[in-house]
């Protein structure tokens, strides 16, 4: 008996048939879910397909047959951000009593096409669907979380607005999405980079920088950032050696990447600045990487990742980096929930057998994938590479959890409004519509009223603050972001900016 696994762009078939390990951990389902009586739609970039040689599939057109998965394991504290807000509002008494919340998680392929199709899929709650129909489905989402690329966001972002459902963003400020007039169903829980360039600029000046190089996207986010950048270095003397400005569609083996680098690697200036978001300098980062061009200090912001899951080396390209990452306040108590985070205690979540099985030797059985009792004894999250996995909350999970937040006050007041205004007739509940939260979660979120008490309106006019990163990697796999500095922008004292040098590790070759 045998089976034919075909990865499409759109769907991909689970076979009923035995199955190796190695297939077990190749079969993805793109969404899960967890029942609850309100939800919250999330979409998150957790594992992509690529194709090596793009041999044509025989059977499907427009597909081919050498596809291969990987998982965005970094991304997947995207999840546990999500489930460590839920199980704690569901823990409190105060807050949405008597109602439990549910999750449905949908993974985002990096096509617009394939953006739209999870869409329609958590729409409709089929597969197979016809627009503008819902076939009866009832598990409604109270909002949906979008990220960490703008342009996820905006895709998505089209189509909730046609139904006015409640969109909250996790990613960067981006000033497109905060268009009313394009987008007024949706919320930034990020602040505005109003004051990053300066903060730049002033540890340029620290250690005396005065030829730097810079790489930003080709979009409206890098011609804002340069006009900000070139301002504040021409006033304070400092000049740029080169300026690349690169299209979020190279990958790290595109021609014009391989040209831009030849002069970025040549230039005299040691000292380069990179801004951009995970999808937008994706390929530049792995192909720094893959270079090994460790001569270089990186700037950083904090919205980066680097793909070091292939090769090991004795040195490492972004060891010794600086990164600006928005403060936010360190949870220990996430730190101690995610080392209780295993496959049985989640079993709707797909992505969890994959993690254990290839860091702590599980083997799934034949018939069904599911993972049999033969692991590592006290597997946990936390025992992960940083370089593959974070247990600490990032700034992107931070965001989720207070946009998570956000949604449950929302709710809370909601529920109290109607019970006041509107008694529910012979006792039983009237229906939810997700436009009604659109004035609660607007008032929430501008005041500023969750969990931490320090979520941010993209709209708002607020102090800026970074923390200031050292990117530890050597060894390589080491993956340690340590701060050593911070800046703030008070309105009443201006910039306030340190830093402690002895704790900087430097690239090879630097001192200083």
């Amino acid at each position: 008996m045998f089976c034919i696994l075909t990865f499409g762009f759109l769907y991909i078939p689970i076979c009923v048939c035995a199955f190796t390990d190695n297939e077990c951990y190749v079969i993805n389902s793109e969404f899960f879910y967890h029942e609850g009586d309100v939800t919250i739609g999330a979409f998150f970039p957790l594992h992509i397909y690529y194709t090596g040689n793009k041999v044509p599939d025989k059977y499907m057109p427009y597909s081919f047959q050498d596809y291969h998965v990987q998982y965005k394991f970094k991304n997947y504290q995207f999840v546990l951000a999500l489930l460590f807000a839920i199980e704690e509002i569901d823990r409190n008494p105060d807050l949405l009593p008597n109602t439990t919340i549910g999750y449905g998680i949908y993974n985002i392929p990096y096509t617009e096409k394939n953006i739209l199709y999870r869409a329609f899929i958590w729409h409709t709650g089929k597969i197979n669907f016809f627009p503008n129909f819902d076939c009866g489905h009832k598990r409604k989402s109270a909002a949906i979380l979008t990220g960490p690329s703008w342009s996820t966001s905006a895709h998505i972002g089209t189509f909730l607005q046609l139904y006015k459902i409640p969109q909250v963003t996790f990613g960067p400020f981006d000033s497109i999405l905060n268009d009313q007039g394009q987008f007024n169903s949706l919320y930034q829980m990020a602040p505005k980079d109003t004051s990053l360039s300066l903060a730049i600029v002033l540890l340029l000046l620290h250690f005396n920088w005065s030829w730097v190089g810079l790489i930003l996207p080709d979009d409206h986010r890098g011609t804002q950032i340069l006009l900000d950048l070139k301002e504040n270095m021409e006033s304070h003397g400092i000049c740029i050696a080169f300026l690349k400005m690169i299209s979020g569609t190279w990958n790290a083996y595109s021609n014009a990447l391989w040209k831009n680098m030849e002069t970025i690697e040549e230039s005299s200036a040691n000292v380069i600045v990179i801004y951009g978001d995970i999808i937008s300098v994706q390929g530049l980062m792995r192909h720094i990487a893959q270079l090994l061009v460790t001569w270089k200090v990186w700037v950083l912001n904090s919205s980066w990742d680097v793909d070091t899951h292939s090769d090991y080396f004795m040195v490492e390209t972004f060891h010794g980096s600086l990164v600006f990452s928005h403060h936010h306040e360190e949870m220990v108590e996430f730190m101690n929930f995610v080392q209780t985070v295993n496959p049985y205690k989640y079993p709707e979540d797909t992505y969890l057998p994959k993690f254990w099985h290839l860091f702590f030797k599980c083997s799934f059985s034949k018939f069904d994938c599911q993972l049999l009792e033969n692991c590592q004894p006290n597997a946990s999250l936390d025992l992960l590479p940083r370089h593959q996995f974070e247990p600490v909350m990032g700034e992107e999970g931070y965001h989720i959890y207070n946009a998570v937040y956000a949604v449950a006050y929302s709710l809370h007041e909601m529920n109290l409004q109607k019970i006041q205004t509107q008694p529910y007739a012979n006792g039983e509940e009237k229906e939810f519509s997700p436009w009604q939260l659109h004035p609660f979660l607007q008032n929430t979120i501008m005041s500023n009223h969750v969990r931490r008490q320090i979520a941010t309106h993209g709209g708002g006019n607020l102090d800026s603050q970074y923390d200031i990163l050292n990117f530890w990697n050597f060894p390589s796999g080491l993956g340690l972001k340590v701060k050593v500095g911070t800046y703030s922008l008070n309105a009443q004292q201006g910039p306030q900016f340190s830093l402690c040098e002895q704790m900087i590790q430097w690239p090879t070759g630097f001192t200083k």
